[in-house]
């Protein structure tokens, strides 16, 4: 699901290039009827979800199925690795304990998608469930300050959520893309007391009409409920993510994409509250900081 407002972008433009190549090879002929179940798969240098990587800036592999009848109706299901929730648990005086392992993100989400505006406008709304299999996952041991401070977003508590969005796809000649919101009907992804978070962002494509690249940029903010203040100290995790890249379509399915995204990961005092492990110490890094992303998708 994350990448499923994209894919039905590239979807859609593949889909002109292939009508386009059948009418100059086979003009008599009609073009054979789209199949309503597609695939996809991707490997990147590393996963980011709203801008914060989901495997401490490593590569990952991602893939997933969609189904779409021509009533409007969706259905689908889209995996990655990931590294973050294993990374978060737990410590013990200066040394990080390798003991829960969760390396795997399992995205479940249905929805009814129309174009009841115009041609190139479908309004889309729908639910998404993150899983995330967990071995060895630790109690929620965090009480008091510790459940509302640095702690809030690796307390032990369960990461999976649901989520509930809405969408509307634009297309104005070259330019394509689509605004959202998503709404938390449960905690965000373990963020303790999180219930009600919300999602809005956009997202803008050019297509150059050169050699198969598009322009991207993407804009978002991820808004988190009930912010704490704790001795003086605000314990905000809202924060703004960007990108900006571009996407080359090779033909077949195939398609690359070059991006440098980056985020504005807010800190308490000055220690960020997103973040990552750099060693099997206490040292962190930010989650959200600046980074180049290369990846390579294949669609069936």
């Amino acid at each position: 699901m994350k990448t499923i407002q994209k894919s039905a972008i590239a979807l859609a433009a593949s889909g002109l290039f292939a009508t386009a190549a059948f009418a100059q090879t086979a003009p008599a002929a009609e073009a054979p009827e789209a199949s309503p179940v597609t695939a996809n798969v991707t490997v990147t240098n590393d996963y980011r979800y709203r801008g914060m990587t989901q495997s401490n800036f490593r590569p990952a592999i991602q893939g997933g199925f969609d189904y779409a009848h021509e009533s409007g109706f969706y259905i689908g299901n889209w995996n990655s690795s990931i590294s973050w929730i294993s990374d978060s648990y737990q410590t013990n005086g200066t040394t990080r304990l390798v003991g829960t392992s969760a390396p795997l993100e399992m995205d479940f989400y249905a929805g009814f998608k129309k174009e009841f505006i115009g041609e190139g406008f479908a309004s889309d709304v729908g639910v998404l469930q993150y899983y995330y299999p967990m071995t060895n996952a630790p109690t929620n041991a965090c009480g008091g300050t510790g459940a509302n401070g640095f702690n809030r977003n690796a307390c032990g508590a369960n990461p999976n959520t649901t989520e509930v969005y809405t969408a509307q796809n634009f297309t104005f000649g070259a330019v394509t893309g689509f605004a959202k919101v998503s709404y938390a009907l449960t905690n965000l992804f373990g963020i303790n007391n999180s219930r009600g978070s919300l999602y809005p962002d956009l997202t803008a494509n050019y297509d150059t009409g050169i050699w198969g690249l598009s322009l991207n940029a993407h804009v978002g903010y991820q808004r988190v409920t009930n912010t704490q203040t704790l001795s003086g100290v605000k314990y905000n995790f809202s924060y703004a993510d960007y990108k900006f890249g571009v996407t080359k379509d090779f033909g077949g399915g195939l398609s690359g994409a070059l991006a440098y995204v980056t985020t504005s990961n807010p800190k308490a005092g000055s220690s960020f509250l997103w973040y990552a492990p750099v060693n099997t110490g206490l040292q962190t890094k930010s989650q959200g900081q600046g980074g180049g992303l290369i990846s390579l998708t294949k669609t069936f």
